[in-house]
């Protein structure tokens, strides 16, 4: 056993101290996780569609903030599905940055529960926990056992390093070491730069709980440590943005503007903010340091809640100017992101969440959606005109080129969407959520399927066309005018399925597959009948006529199948 000697204070055994507090802590950090694991599985998707469901409502923002950060325990994955749903244009930036405070508030919830002092029960819900569990047939009871299992380690972890401080409670040294915290500098820097090491602002303000259970810290000298807490998280938000979007650096600068500029205004009056905190907390009868160890965590864990509730309340009237101020720090680059081969919402480090990941997979073939409608507009000027025409959206581009571009950008998005999507499949999925993948790599195959008719079968057709040196009839020209825009409204109802979580047109794209396939069919008759009548017109392009009918057919049975693949997961 390794013992410190210093003056006449009383030996303290530092190799099994360090031992207990580090290993309390791992407990801690696990307990955490599995616990955010099984609530996560509670939630399923429930999460993101209440995030999709936001509007320009701030106190709704801040509320939906609170709430999916309380029960995922993670303002980082909160931060994560905002910012897919900006990317994705459900979220403007600014309708974010709300929720970004109301995440802060639900952080807060973690510390509460630690101030109960559960420890002493923390085997009961390990126990309670572990028979749900391994025990329990149903999903839903198995992932409260998980998140039950999750809370009892966390606080098992709680009492091991509380267990392994009491030690210090004699120890001089580090006595005056607590009493120095008290100069808010110091605090503030200590806090940073832990909440930062460890990566876990709940983890450190447990710590902090743990020092005043065992009467070695005062409100005064933990108040600075939790503001400094605040600014360490963003410097893990910073640091998981680089290299991300232009989107994701905006969050996680909001994020460093909202914790630092509350935490420098609460610094210059911490003294004050101690005794408002004393006074709406409960009070001890107890005397010296027993006093302290009673009464110090409940206050530290009511400071955390009253200070990020306050700043949330001072910043949200300013959301709006505040964003102005971030797009000036950040402004949008005219790139040429559009034409780009690349995936614009797939996050590796959404994996471990895989209600996030599945959304952020919507998001993508939403994309895919839009690539493809884009394709089959563009197709339809050549087949009736001698030039190519310019690209709507890319103008230095022609339409051939452009139609080109998209079917490169189809092929790629479905490898990356597929394999994104298995990595999914690899991590611990409801019934619910393995299903929803399972139809997501077979809507992703369907929507390359779509491409291929696009620019492998109908693009041959615009050479034939031309070769002819005779248009349509111009009955025929119009039916195949009308049938072409219905099925590109199917494809924008689907586009708006995935893009915008408007799971009704997918619903709608089912009741209109009957009506369309009756009109494709009176198209044909009535293109039969003019053969019959001998028209040149409707000789000379029959084959591309038909042509051209069955494949926007083919297209139309490929959007009703994933219509149908969507209903069926929606229900």
């Amino acid at each position: 056993m390794l013992f410190l000697n210093i003056g006449n204070t009383s030996s303290i055994p530092w190799f099994f101290l360090l031992m207990g507090l580090l290993g309390g802590l791992v407990l801690f950090l696990y307990g955490m996780e599995k616990m955010s694991e099984g609530l996560k599985k509670s939630a399923g998707n429930g999460m993101r569609n209440i995030l999709a469901a936001l509007t320009n409502n701030r106190l709704i923002g801040l509320t939906v903030g609170a709430f999916v950060t309380m029960v995922i325990q993670s303002s980082s994955a909160t931060t994560v599905m905002l910012v897919s749903f900006v990317q994705a244009q459900l979220l403007t930036f600014g309708q974010t940055l709300s929720v970004i405070l109301g995440a802060n508030i639900g952080t807060t919830v973690t510390a509460q529960l630690i101030a109960f002092k559960l420890t002493d029960y923390a085997f009961l819900m390990i126990i309670i926990g572990f028979a749900l569990t391994f025990f329990s047939k149903k999903d839903s009871y198995k992932y409260l056992g998980e998140a039950l299992l999750g809370f009892g380690i966390l606080f098992l972890g709680m009492k091991v390093m509380s267990d392994s401080m009491r030690p210090l409670r004699d120890y001089e040294p580090f006595i005056n070491i607590m009493k120095d915290l008290e100069n808010p500098v110091y605090g503030l820097i200590i806090g940073a730069a832990f909440t930062a090491l460890i990566q876990s602002s709940s983890a450190f303000t447990g710590i902090v709980i743990v020092l005043a259970q065992q009467g070695l810290l005062t409100l005064d000298a933990g108040i600075p440590l939790l503001l400094g807490a605040n600014i360490g998280t963003c410097v893990t938000a910073g640091l998981a943005s680089l290299g991300a979007s232009r989107e994701a650096k905006r969050v996680a600068l909001a994020h460093v503007i909202f914790n630092t500029a509350g935490a420098v205004l609460f610094l210059f009056w911490i003294p004050d903010f101690a005794n408002i905190v004393r006074w709406v907390s409960p009070v001890s009868d107890a005397e010296g340091m027993q006093k302290l160890a009673a009464e110090t965590p409940r206050q530290i864990a009511n400071a955390h809640t009253f200070f990020n509730v306050s700043v949330a309340l001072l910043f949200l009237p300013f959301t709006s100017l505040l964003s102005k101020v971030v797009l000036k720090i950040l402004p949008q680059w005219n790139s040429e992101k559009a034409i780009e081969v690349v995936t614009w919402h797939l996050d590796e480090k959404a994996l471990s969440t895989p209600g996030i990941a599945i959304d952020l997979c919507h998001a993508e073939v939403g994309r895919m959606a839009k690539i493809l409608r884009r394709m089959l507009r563009a197709i339809v000027h050549p087949l009736f005109s001698e030039d190519d025409g310019i690209d709507k959206i890319h103008k230095h581009l022609n339409i051939i080129e452009g139609i080109e571009m998209r079917e490169d950008k189809i092929d790629f998005l479905q490898k990356k969407i597929t394999s994104y999507l298995l990595k999914i499949g690899r991590q611990e999925l409801s019934e619910e959520q393995s299903k929803e993948v399972f139809n997501l790599i077979s809507i992703v195959r369907d929507m390359e399927a779509i491409g291929d008719i696009i620019h492998r079968d109908m693009f041959p057709i615009i050479a034939k066309k031309r070769a002819l040196e005779i248009d349509f009839s111009e009955e025929g020209h119009e039916e195949i005018i009308v049938y072409h825009a219905k099925i590109y409204k199917q494809l924008e109802r689907l586009e708006a399925t995935f893009s915008e979580h408007k799971f009704k047109k997918a619903m709608k794209i089912v009741s209109k597959e009957v009506k369309y396939a009756d009109l494709e069919a009176e198209f044909k008759i009535k293109h039969l009948e003019r053969l019959k009548e001998d028209r040149k017109e409707s000789i000379a392009t029959h084959e591309i006529h038909m042509e051209l009918m069955d494949h926007l057919k083919q297209i139309s049975v490929y959007i009703t199948e994933i219509a149908k693949s969507v209903v069926n997961v929606d229900n």
